[in-house]
């Protein structure tokens, strides 16, 4: 709650200094538009459709970067396959990914396709790191015993990984929405948080672009909480 309370006291602070709504509006205008957008149907239908996109996003991305960074974890020769994209994702300005993917797919698929490039080589990553935890010790002993890979993987390999995959989840969620908003912000699909903050912006209706704004940021919030509300219901489950 204090950290709560500095925040709008540097916000108030602020737009004392600059003096100006149409600059820098303070927290109570805002946060008046911002209850004036959720009775608007566009913002709420904007808002889910940003939702289902950070959704799919986040579902491609996750199980296709486990298994890549399962196998790349366990074979040099497929992680050396995958380097050069991984370089050339990393490398390669998110909005640059936006443009190009803006001509190939479309309005509609582009905030998709780019949270999911983004997002993958991070769970990928995440995965080898997990891999290269485990102790060599372990993996010896697994070998002296001659157990089976699938033996290995899931006694051996999944539970050192897991706790890099939770991480890996959480990151993606988070910059899963940064990347989907920042994509409907150029492209503009007709329903998306994006294009609302686009709009306001276009039409100097500065208090309106920060409620936009606040409303991504409440709902980013609140996917963070929901994810760990699941993460700690299935922890329970799994403890009984």
């Amino acid at each position: 709650m204090a950290g709560i309370a500095a925040i709008l006291l540097l916000w108030e602070g602020g737009s004392l200094i600059f003096g100006s709504p149409l600059i820098f509006p303070g927290p109570l205008p805002v946060l008046q538009r911002l209850f004036k957008l959720l009775h608007d149907e566009w913002f709420l239908l904007s808002l889910v459709q940003s939702f289902l996109r950070v959704l799919g996003g986040v579902a491609l991305s996750v199980p296709l970067g486990i298994a890549v960074g399962i196998a790349g974890g366990l074979d040099k020769r497929a992680r050396s396959f995958f380097q050069p994209l991984f370089t050339v994702v990393s490398a390669t300005p998110v909005m640059a990914v936006i443009l190009i993917a803006f001509l190939i797919l479309g309005t509609g698929r582009t905030p998709l396709f780019t949270a999911f490039l983004m997002v993958f080589p991070v769970m990928a990553a995440n995965t080898m790191a997990g891999i290269k935890s485990v102790d060599p010790k372990l993996v010896e002993l697994f070998t002296v015993y001659n157990l089976s890979r699938c033996e290995r993987l899931s006694s051996l390999y999944l539970p050192a990984i897991a706790p890099f995959i939770i991480g890996g989840l959480r990151s993606s969620l988070s910059l899963c929405w940064k990347v989907v908003v920042a994509a409907e912000v150029l492209v503009q699909p007709i329903l998306a948080l994006g294009t609302g903050m686009q709009r306001a912006r276009v039409q100097l209706e500065t208090a309106e672009l920060f409620a936009w704004t606040a409303g991504t940021v409440l709902a980013a919030a609140l996917s963070q909480l929901l994810l760990s509300l699941a993460l700690k219901l299935f922890n329970r489950r799994k403890k009984q």
